[in-house]
């Protein structure tokens, strides 16, 4: 288990790295339509609904009694359905301003390094009492990882389809 979670993890930031990669600064905060956030919008979205995991996960647990990874097909059902749009919680929702790509980048890096640390040295199957998704009720550290995970693919594809707007432009 927890060697699979870390691989995930570095495969899906080294996604998310090989496409904020190709914006230049300008093009990260181009906006590319109505109703729609630049890549510099995206990525510090990503960045509020990523942090403070070490937190939650060193906050109050509890032993789960049942499967660790049982909500998981029900976060991929929902994230990784591409032909629903939905709107983020007011807590999530990224300032309107433009971004500056290479802080955004090392404060990825940072991400990374704390779900790396936490998918090695936690009890993964452990349930986190301090936050919930709604919708979704507790997740242990397992299922906040995979959300993670399955949140930032979500966006690295909308990242993909962000820079094909802007780049022809």
């Amino acid at each position: 288990m927890k060697e699979a979670i870390q691989k995930d993890i570095i495969e899906t930031f080294k996604n998310l790295n090989a496409i904020l990669f190709l914006f230049s600064q300008e093009e990260f905060n181009i906006i590319p339509g109505n109703d729609c956030w630049s890549a510099g919008q995206t990525a510090q979205h990503l960045i509020l609904a990523c942090s403070g995991y070490p937190k939650l996960f060193s906050g109050r647990t509890q032993e789960t009694d049942r499967k660790y990874d049982e909500k998981v097909k029900d976060i991929k059902a929902l994230f990784l359905n591409f032909d629903i749009k939905m709107d983020s919680p007011d807590f999530l929702k990224p300032a309107a301003i433009d971004y500056n790509k290479d802080s955004l980048s090392s404060t990825f890096h940072h991400i990374e390094s704390d779900l790396l640390h936490a998918a090695e040295t936690m009890d993964l199957t452990l349930t986190c009492l301090d936050f919930e998704l709604p919708g979704f009720g507790k997740f242990t550290i397992f299922e906040w990882i995979s959300f993670a995970l399955i949140h930032i693919q979500r966006h690295t594809k909308q990242l993909n389809n962000i820079f094909k707007q802007v780049a022809k432009s």
